[in-house]
């Protein structure tokens, strides 16, 4: 998940940025260049803790970094905002591959995954770059894992692409649409591009870094934040000034798509399952879960105890009901 580097909202956050640079002229300018030094320097530090880990596939709109693992069954497994592929590698993977096949997949735009097509990146548009590699792969109605905003992906596949997913397994889905943005990820909330740009360039990193400890308290509790998240979760990949850009994206596109979404729920005869953990403070299972569950013919809902990151903390619980799910 990504470190939210403050509360700006998209305004606010572009005139301060524009004061300090017109009001205090070279000083300012200095210190913006001086900033924009620091992430570079950041981003390059990130990528050589945390290097690519698998396999390129080209696929309309972009190319996708994705890891493929195991035997047996087909299982997809996507991130949340902010996220990585390593936050399924970092403890979930090595439980379900001795049983399954597993592709992990970058989302566009997170992790080493890129995206060149309209500049906005819609959930749609995410779901049919991971069907095409799905057809890429010789995949056959795989079991779609999905956690947090990776959920929203998962069920945009499934409703977009009939007869292409064998089941959605959703770990902390966003489900609905989105009435208000959790504390941690108002920073992302940033309607202007070049705002985007400019912040992901010269305040991010830094914000991100300084306020780590606080983010992940949030993203993470009530649970521990695991050792070396950092590396072994990918998380150093977060503060790269594109993850920033595209978590921005992928805020502005659950913003605008949830409602359409969770209007065709009806439509999805597949055997779906939902499970949260009773403890998240980012999205609350009364309203991602159990509605959602309600509205899905044959949906089926699990809680347990903790946080948002159970796929992490969780990994062995998380892997059993997988393979449950997978077998359903």
């Amino acid at each position: 998940m990504v470190r939210a580097p403050g509360n700006w909202k998209d305004g606010e956050a572009m005139a301060s940025f524009l004061k300090a640079v017109m009001g205090s002229g070279a000083a300012a300018l200095a210190a913006t260049a001086g900033l924009a030094a620091f992430t570079a320097w950041n981003r390059s530090r990130a990528e050589q803790l945390v290097p690519p880990d698998g396999h390129f596939a080209e696929v309309n709109g972009g190319r996708l970094h994705y890891l493929a693992i195991g035997e047996g069954s087909p299982i997809i497994l996507v991130h949340g905002l902010g996220g990585q592929l390593r936050n399924f590698t970092y403890a979930l993977s090595e439980l379900l591959s001795p049983h399954h096949r597993l592709i992990l997949v970058d989302r566009p735009g997170s992790g080493y995954s890129s995206y060149s097509g309209d500049g906005k990146c819609s959930l749609a548009a995410q779901a049919a770059m991971m069907v095409e590699l799905m057809d890429q792969l010789g995949l056959d109605r795989p079991l779609v894992v999905g956690h947090s905003l990776g959920g929203a992906v998962a069920l945009a596949m499934a409703l977009g692409h009939p007869g292409k997913i064998g089941g959605l397994a959703l770990l902390a889905p966003l489900t609905q649409p989105i009435e208000a943005i959790p504390q941690v990820f108002k920073a992302l909330d940033l309607r202007s591009p070049m705002a985007r740009t400019m912040l992901g360039w010269t305040l991010a990193a830094p914000a991100g870094r300084l306020g780590a400890d606080a983010a992940n308290a949030q993203v993470f509790g009530p649970e521990p934040v695991p050792a070396h998240f950092e590396t072994r979760g990918g998380a150093a990949l977060t503060l790269r000034p594109e993850a920033f850009v595209a978590a921005c994206r992928d805020v502005e596109a659950a913003r605008g798509e949830m409602a359409g979404i969770a209007a065709r729920y009806g439509e999805l005869s597949i055997p779906v399952g939902i499970m949260f953990a009773a403890g998240d403070l980012l999205l609350d299972p009364s309203v991602h879960g159990l509605p959602t569950v309600a509205a899905i013919k044959g949906a089926e809902f699990k809680m347990i105890d903790g946080g948002h990151m159970f796929p992490l903390t969780q990994p062995q619980v998380t892997a059993d009901w997988i393979m449950e799910r997978a077998n359903a």
